[in-house]
């Protein structure tokens, strides 16, 4: 642990045990002078074996994570583990308090921060002691998401390419013990990829899950049942849950982004009606929607359209509409290797 770690626990990493307790993350405030934040974190230990890190509320307004790592949380016992499994249901607690994307203690968005900062704001510290403690003690990790306040997403699972063989291989053989419907395929490119947990996880060696469950700020029970069976079933696959007969995985569909194209933007301000369905398949040309203007509206909509072809895998939530907006992401199907 570096000498300006902040972030601090009095949970005994190596004892065996379940241990229930909080990460104190410094924040000084008007009212609190000397306060913390507190992170709720769950260790489950049982001797000799691999360990799992799974997350939940990395972003505050996305659920089935949260609410299948809490109910983990509740389920499992030392004696069910070989090995060790730390939960974090609530990563970024005080954005999920606020049920908001990012914090509102510093507008941090936990997601796009990492490796951190020791001596940053609330945020970076998290994301600093996620990468330089917990990260560096995985085996494995998943981090649990959905599509939040902005985004309906059909429940997919996500894993980086870039690596050697024998680590696309793991990775494969990660998403189809989580047996999403959908598991894309990214080169961590796209936004923000390089400052994400997957990427924090990648650069250490870890084999990381990301999980889209749901989205909308509400619960997918679809979404729910998708993560709580396949958590289970990645344990099992580690050999760190024992004694347990978890469902049998169903078959995973791989898909990608094939570019930048896949991701239809909003170039004005207004009502965006969609005209395409969640994992209906479009072609390049194809009307997407139109965008109705609020303060002229005897104008005619502008239309928008898809500029290549895909499966509608993210559709924007939000009818209200601002310039650069994503209103789409589309995936296509490729082959794992």
């Amino acid at each position: 642990m570096t000498s300006s770690m902040q972030v601090w626990t009095p949970l005994d990493f190596e004892a065996d045990g379940k241990q229930c307790d909080w990460l104190r993350v410094p924040h000084s405030t008007d009212l609190s002078g000397y306060g913390v934040v507190p992170i709720p974190i769950v260790c489950i230990r049982n001797g000799a074996g691999p360990t799992a890190l799974l997350v939940g509320g990395n972003h505050g307004d996305e659920y089935e994570g949260q609410v299948a790592l809490a109910r983990l949380c509740r389920e499992i016992e030392a004696a069910d583990v070989r090995g060790r499994i730390i939960i974090l249901p609530s990563l970024n607690t005080p954005a999920v308090e606020a049920g908001r994307r990012v914090s509102p203690l510093d507008e941090g968005n936990l997601n796009r921060s990492f490796p951190g900062d020791p001596v940053g704001g609330p945020t970076a510290m998290i994301a600093h002691y996620v990468t330089t403690v917990l990260l560096a003690m995985a085996d494995v990790a998943i981090d649990l998401h959905a599509g939040g306040r902005s985004c309906h997403y059909l429940p997919c699972a996500l894993i980086r390419s870039g690596g050697g063989a024998d680590e696309n291989r793991e990775l494969t053989d990660l998403a189809t013990a989580f047996a999403a419907p959908i598991t894309s395929i990214s080169d961590g490119s796209g936004g923000g990829g390089m400052t994400t947990f997957s990427a924090a996880g990648q650069g250490l060696g870890v084999p990381v899950l990301t999980a889209e469950l749901g989205g909308g700020a509400t619960l997918s029970r679809a979404g729910l049942a998708i993560a709580e069976q396949g958590l289970r079933r990645v344990l099992q696959l580690y050999g760190i849950l024992q004694g347990e007969d978890s469902s049998p995985a169903s078959p995973t569909r791989f898909m990608r982004v094939r570019g930048r194209g896949a991701f239809v933007y909003a170039m004005r301000k207004g009502l965006f009606e969609p005209a395409a369905r969640m994992g209906e398949v479009v072609q390049a040309g194809q009307l997407a929607g139109v965008i109705h203007t609020i303060h002229r509206p005897w104008e005619a909509a502008e239309p928008v359209t898809f500029t290549e072809g895909g499966m509608v895998a993210c559709r924007r939530a939000p009818m209200l509409t601002e310039p650069g907006d994503c209103l789409y992401k589309l995936l296509v199907d490729v082959d794992p290797g």
